[in-house]
């Protein structure tokens, strides 16, 4: 057999092949699958692995033509974040980078500390990126940042800056004196109240592909794959992005054992936005590193409270916990698996979506709206092995699509929205592949979500 494509998404754990036949009539050929090989020293091992697992499913060996890769493996892209003030350019720099799939673990605003640079130094992430004070506005803090991060010597960690445009000479220096690599890019933030993340989100993407290739156990990487690298998360959102371009505003949601990813790409209302505070971004993309449905199965079982989930489910929470396992093996873990992910997702749905604020004047009560305003979403996508692969995926995806029951979210109301499901679980491979192939991607993404 023969595909055009072969699509590997490299997990933390699971390496998995997608193949994909292109042309006029695309189609999904199947799946793959073998551990993660990276911590062993060769993501070839794992790649092949998964290859041959391919190919004893379609019954013989698989010729191609391209190979494209995402990956999370080894931490995905870990980035750190630092900026001028928390609410203006810091928040719009870690939208650009959660955009594209950057896992943030360090946020600054302002001077950096001491106790920063320490942290930033012990972190030793796979990108800096440094912003701060519209275009020929304030200079001195990326400067300073700037220098101070040179100084700590990390030679193997690019930067990326995109603050203050009259500062890139300098900066530049600054890291070239250093033997530090340094990225340009456009101001995510040029004026008041107004976000330019699209840019850094791209160049973001790109030094990923550079550098990836670099890391520990991914340095064979490019005799196998011929195409683009994205950060899984940042395929998912590329994925996202194409959706929207033929089907309007939407959210995909991804209940993961670590984490829960809401993406949303929604241009809103026009009301809402005459209402708003300050700007969000047009592609937004949140990360919840305390939803989990393994890693963090025991911090969702004490916010709903173990008593209330045995009288809620009719079971022994504390004794399923106890053999609790990452794919549910029995009914009572089904059950209490359903009943944490319907709190994920209904936590993490809250933490992204905007709301309406009141404030009191002498003249009377005012409105105004905080956050991004998805009160125009037309769908909700599921995606991940939660929503693709539970049993009630549909009433789960149902409860969190009708949440906005007092109307307080910028979120639609209850029966507004149309659920749709990745079935064939290939969103991210679909956002990779639309860099090279979006006609092919979104006919493949619609055929998985059954339209």
């Amino acid at each position: 057999m023969h595909a055009d494509v072969l699509i590997a998404e490299i997990g933390s754990t699971t390496t998995l092949m997608n193949a994909f036949i292109l042309g006029d009539a695309p189609r999904y050929i199947g799946q793959g699958m073998a551990p993660t090989t990276v911590l062993e020293g060769d993501v070839r091992v794992g790649l092949s692995r998964a290859l041959a697992d391919l190919e004893a499913k379609l019954g013989g060996p698989l010729a191609y033509d391209k190979m494209l890769a995402t990956s999370s493996a080894a931490g995905g892209l870990r980035m750190s974040v630092h900026g001028l003030v928390y609410d203006m350019t810091v928040r719009a720099a870690e939208a650009a980078a959660l955009g594209a799939g950057g896992v943030i673990r360090q946020v600054t605003g302002g001077k950096m500390s001491r106790y920063d640079l320490l942290d930033l130094k012990a972190l030793h992430p796979n990108l800096i990126l440094i912003a701060g004070g519209t275009d020929y506005g304030e200079r001195e803090t990326a400067l300073y940042n700037s220098e101070q991060i040179a100084a700590l010597g990390m030679r193997d960690v690019p930067v990326l800056y995109a603050g203050n445009v009259q500062n890139q000479n300098t900066v530049k220096a600054i890291f070239h004196e250093a033997g530090i690599p340094l990225f340009l890019t456009e101001n995510v933030y040029p004026r008041l109240d107004e976000l330019n993340i699209e840019p850094c989100r791209r160049m973001i993407q790109k030094i990923f592909e550079e550098h990836i290739v670099k890391a520990p156990g991914m340095e064979g990487i490019r005799d196998l794959v011929t195409g683009p690298i994205l950060p899984t998360p940042g395929a998912v959102m590329e994925a996202a992005r194409l959706l929207y371009e033929d089907m309007g505003d939407l959210v995909v949601l991804d209940i993961g054992g670590a984490t829960t990813d809401v993406h949303s790409v929604s241009e809103g209302s026009p009301e809402i936005a005459a209402l708003a505070t300050r700007p969000e971004p047009f592609s937004k993309r949140t990360v919840e590193g305390d939803l989990g449905l393994f890693v963090n199965a025991r911090h969702l079982v004490d916010r709903i409270g173990a008593e209330a989930l045995d009288r809620e489910l009719s079971i022994d929470t504390e004794a399923v916990m106890a053999a609790y396992t990452p794919i549910p093996q029995s009914e009572d873990q089904f059950k209490l698996t359903e009943r944490l992910c319907l709190e994920a997702g209904k936590t993490a749905i809250q933490r992204h979506a905007g709301t309406y604020r009141y404030i009191y004047l002498p003249e009377g009560r005012k409105t105004l709206t905080e956050g991004k305003d998805l009160s125009q979403v037309k769908y909700i996508i599921g995606t991940g092995g939660a929503l693709t692969r539970l049993p009630h995926r549909r009433e789960l995806l149902r409860a969190m699509a009708d949440m906005n029951t007092n109307g307080a979210m910028l979120y639609p109301k209850p029966g507004e929205a149309r659920l749709l499901f990745d079935n064939d679980y290939i969103m991210a491979s679909l956002g990779v592949l639309s860099k090279a192939f979006p006609k092919e991607a979104l006919t493949l993404m619609k055929r998985s979500m059954g339209l």
